[in-house]
C-alpha cells in the first residue's frame, strides 16, 4: 500500500476502514462474506465498498461459483520496473 492509499483510507468512514481490514485479513470475499465477517449491514458494506473503489484500493471481479455475486479484494501494489538503459 502506498502512502497516498494510506492517506485516502484515513479519510474514510469507520465502516470502510473495517471492510478494508476484513479484506486484508481474510483475502478475497463476496459482499455476503464481508457482511458475515464484519457484522455490518449489507447496505453499509455496499457503501463502504463504493468508497474503497473510489480511491482505488480494492478491485471487483466475477465470483465464478455464483455469477450473481462479485468478489472483492485489495489491489496489489503496482511496482514499476526500472527503465532499461540502452547504450
Amino acid at each position: 500500500m502506498t502512502e497516498s492509499d494510506e492517506e485516502g483510507i484515513a479519510d474514510l468512514p469507520p465502516s470502510a476502514k473495517l471492510v478494508y481490514k476484513v479484506l486484508e485479513y481474510n483475502g478475497p470475499l463476496t459482499q455476503k462474506g464481508i457482511v458475515q465477517e464484519s457484522m455490518l449491514s449489507a447496505r453499509t458494506v455496499r457503501y463502504a465498498l463504493e468508497r474503497l473503489d473510489e480511491i482505488g484500493v480494492i478491485e471487483e471481479d466475477v465470483y465464478f461459483a455464483d455469477a450473481r455475486q462479485n468478489l472483492y479484494e485489495i489491489t496489489d501494489e503496482v511496482v514499476e520496473p526500472e527503465a532499461a538503459v540502452s547504450d
